[in-house]
């Protein structure tokens, strides 16, 4: 029973595995707020341009 509790405390394999989940979590956290970031952007874009086009047809 002592040797199954010494192998478990060298096994690092877990570790390895909750190190990449958190990697991931942080990866997943910086592309949703540059996703966020870049389609309020766009969106921004876009409605300047459709207010634009929608100035110019009412000038005529």
């Amino acid at each position: 029973m002592l040797n199954r509790i010494k192998n478990l405390m060298k096994d690092e394999q877990g570790a390895t595995a909750l190190e990449y989940g958190l990697i991931a979590a942080l990866i997943a956290a910086f592309i949703v707020g540059a996703v966020t970031a870049l389609g309020t952007s766009v969106r921004d874009t876009f409605q300047g341009v459709a207010d634009d086009m929608s100035g110019a047809g009412a000038a005529e």
